[in-house]
């Protein structure tokens, strides 16, 4: 199977072809290789009420589909492909790897149907920020006139996307701007982007690869076979690192960005304004202004260091593929952060409300707090085994209190014990979704004028929310019966 044309759609005719899992990347998978004339089953562990009307779409195409099993590999099958969440360590791939069976991931399979005259790949990867800067770039590279998408992690298949659904008829385009997580990486071992990017690493999913180093090495697998850039975070070594190992194409550089003054070959910040020192004539004496900080400041008036960083990396990248100056200020002023990242929502008796409910682990709620001086901390959730000394740590300085939510916030707590035990804190003993206006009510008691109430949970959501996207919105319904309630 590893020998097929994936130029030839006939390759797939007639072969037993096994789709692991559902959901937003296994139907559009799994309808794809019916389309192209494959024989289909898909296996998914759950047996529920959404699952049995996919199902019902599949069989409708002629896919079999197994529900409730997720464990044995189907009699004949000759490929997996296998949607992001199902781990290394799965029975099923234990099973087709005894068989001599290969697994490819959706984004595999999504690279291996492209054309001969497929758009090229701007890739992003990273711990947190992804979503975020893939639509940066993707602003940016649409306002220098080229046809685009933000696709990938971000919600969008890429097995739709090269297949052509969703665009006119003839349209095609001209670049990607593609999300991935560690989890497609590392079951995609023939991507070769253009160019790339590894915002940062830190601990996280640590459960699903086993260790930060494989962790680490399936990030940096977005860096193979670059042709043009692989771009670095110069504050985090560990990103360079990963440039230094991979096999690039002969003429691929490796650029840098950097919240301070830029380098040769990098991209950074002199007194305000982004600039850059990679892609001009004379990267030892030139520097080409790109933007002003004012054109990525959130509603609230106020860049966040790490969105700072994030749009440095997406110009790096835009500017790899050639676009102008002017277009990436003009795609930065005209780009809107989605909902639920660092989301002003409202000043209620001079104190700002924030929402960053996607601040899901450590590391994004410490990019959080260190975007305000003086704030009450809404904090906790379920832990995924992370733990909080350094973050409270780092933050201990700009706290002004703290209310804890969640299965977890004991974990929190015992670290603002350790590391900030002067200020105050309300533990909220309750896990149901009305805990979040008791939260909001709490930190509107101990915030001060010039505060800012920041949600940046360090946590997941699911042991009070069915997702991150619907805590947010608690937090946003609180805050606006707070502000109803004239505080």
């Amino acid at each position: 199977m590893t020998g097929y044309d994936p130029r030839d759609p006939q390759d797939f005719a007639g072969r037993h072809i096994t789709v692991a899992g559902l959901g937003v990347s296994g139907v559009p998978a799994a309808r794809a290789l019916a389309g192209l004339g494959a024989r289909v089953t898909v296996v998914n562990s759950s047996d529920g009420e959404r699952e049995r009307a996919q199902a019902a779409e599949l069989a409708e195409l002629g896919a079999t589909v197994r529900l409730g099993d997720g464990d044995s590999l189907p009699e004949g099958t000759e490929l997996i492909v296998t949607t992001p969440g199902w781990k290394p360590s799965s029975p099923l791939f234990l099973a087709a790897e005894k068989a001599g069976v290969p697994v490819w991931g959706d984004v595999e399979l999504a690279w291996r149907l492209r054309g001969p005259d497929a758009a090229p790949w701007l890739a992003v990867t990273g711990t947190n920020g992804k979503t975020t800067t893939v639509r940066m770039l993707a602003s940016i590279l649409t306002a220098a006139g080229l046809r685009t998408a933000a696709v990938g992690n971000i919600g969008v298949p890429l097995v739709d996307v090269v297949l052509g659904e969703g665009r006119a008829e003839g349209a095609s385009y001209d670049v990607l701007a593609v999300e991935l997580s560690s989890y497609q990486l590392h079951w995609a071992p023939s991507v070769r982007a253009h160019s790339a990017t590894v915002l940062n690493l830190a601990p996280d999913h640590l459960d699903w690869h086993g260790s930060m180093e494989a962790y680490a090495a399936d990030k940096g697998r977005i860096y193979e076979g670059n042709t043009v850039a692989c771009v670095y975070n110069a504050a985090d070594p560990a990103t360079e690192e990963l440039v230094r190992q991979a096999d690039v194409e002969e003429g691929c550089r490796a650029i840098g960005f950097t919240l301070g003054t830029p380098g040769p070959s990098q991209l950074g910040v002199v007194d305000g304004i982004l600039v850059d020192r990679a892609f001009v004539e004379n990267r030892q004496k030139q520097a080409q202004e790109l933007a002003e900080i004012a054109d990525i400041a959130p509603a609230s008036g106020k860049a966040a260091p790490h969105n700072i960083a994030n749009a440095l990396a997406a110009a790096a990248l835009a500017r790899a593929f050639g676009v102008p100056a002017a277009a990436v200020r003009e795609g930065l002023r005209t780009f809107h952060p989605d909902a639920h990242r660092i989301q002003h929502i409202a000043d209620v008796a001079q104190v700002a409300y924030v929402d960053d409910s996607k601040a899901t682990n450590t590391h994004a709620a410490e990019a959080s707090l260190a975007a305000y001086e003086h704030i009450v901390w809404i904090a906790g959730g379920l832990a995924k085994g992370a733990t909080f000394d350094e973050l409270v740590r780092t933050a201990a300085g700009r706290l002004r209190a703290v209310v804890l939510i969640g299965a977890d916030r004991a974990l929190i707590r015992e670290a603002l014990g350790r590391h900030a035990p002067d200020v105050p804190v309300v533990d909220l003993d309750r896990t149901d979704t009305g805990a979040m206006s008791e939260a909001v009510r709490e930190a509107a008691r101990l915030a001060e004028p010039g505060d800012t109430v920041l949600l940046a949970p360090a946590c997941a959501s699911m042991d009070m929310f069915v997702n991150y996207n619907k805590r947010g919105e608690a937090f946003a319904d609180a805050v606006g019966e707070l502000a109803a309630a004239g505080h």
